[in-house]
């Protein structure tokens, strides 16, 4: 039975903080560019993407893997400043979705709600707002965690502080770089986020409508190899519907899976255990 929340799927809302983000991207027109400026927007991109598909996905999702409360904290923390909410939420709201995958239930379904809704119009829905803490009981029972879910936008502001004064710094200890604080809060904060926003955005949309099928799962999910490499292995989408406890989603050698890999190393010094492959039943599965 659907929630109050769930039954306002498609209805249509509006944020204006997710505007903000949006409009705050001009900001790099009237600040200097240069390999600074393009350094802090990968380094940023590549650890909210990574904490975001290794973290709120893999990890608090599905627990693919298995680490510690103290690096379990580490990876909640560097996802809630991707200002993405936090993972209790995420990770309630991706459970439902793999429970009414594509089906009326799914409140971000493009087959029943359309590509917009799917990708960017059910955030905006504050009715989804809430979180259902009764679907991630393994993690709720953690204050800090719960902590992160009543504050979820606090550690995104406080890194849009710390990335100001980083670039404050370096502008005073070595002026020659061309680094400024403003640089690195445009580049750094609003645009790479809003770069992390729409490449995960897009898993729920266009890798349920672009790509293609090896297994003959009962939803829309597709392999999309452009998604695959901007979101570190999240678009080998139709892989992970088939197997979705696997902490692998690139299941062929060139299904490039970037979390994957960083997990194995932080696997190596001991960060995480319990990694999870798929079985070779499934890796030999074709469609019929």
């Amino acid at each position: 039975m659907k929630t109050p929340s769930e039954k306002s799927a498609g209805r249509p809302g509006f944020s204006i903080p997710l505007l903000f983000m949006h409009l705050a991207c001009a900001g790099v027109f009237f600040v200097p560019g240069g390999w600074p400026a393009f350094f802090i927007f990968v380094l940023m991109y590549v650890l909210h993407v990574f904490a975001l598909t290794a973290g709120y996905h893999r990890y608090f999702s599905h627990k693919t893997y298995q680490t510690s409360r103290t690096f379990q904290f580490v990876l909640a923390l560097l996802g809630t400043t991707a200002a993405q909410r936090d993972p209790l939420w995420w990770a309630s709201h991706h459970r439902m979705h793999h429970m009414n995958s594509d089906t009326e239930d799914d409140v971000h379904s493009p087959r029943h709600h359309g590509f917009w809704w799917a990708h960017i119009g059910w955030v905006m829905n504050r009715q989804l707002c809430e979180t259902d803490l009764n679907r991630v009981k393994d993690f709720s029972k953690y204050p800090e965690l719960l902590w992160l879910n009543r504050h979820p936008y606090i550690p995104a502001f406080a890194l849009a502080i710390l990335l100001l004064g980083a670039g404050s710094v370096l502008n005073l200890l070595f002026p020659t770089l061309g680094v400024s604080g403003w640089q690195f809060v445009f580049y750094g904060f609003f645009l790479s986020t809003v770069a992390v926003y729409h490449v995960t955005f897009c898993i729920n949309s266009v890798a349920h409508l672009h790509g293609r099928r090896r297994y003959d799962v009962a939803d829309d999910s597709r392999n999309n190899w452009v998604l695959g490499l901007v979101a570190m292995g999240e678009g080998w989408h139709n892989n992970h519907h088939r197997y979705a406890v696997s902490t692998r989603q690139g299941f062929q050698w060139w299904e490039i899976d970037l979390s994957y890999w960083i997990l194995r190393a932080l696997q190596r010094v001991g960060l995480v255990w319990g990694i999870r492959e798929p079985p070779r039943s499934v890796l030999t599965e074709r469609k019929p």
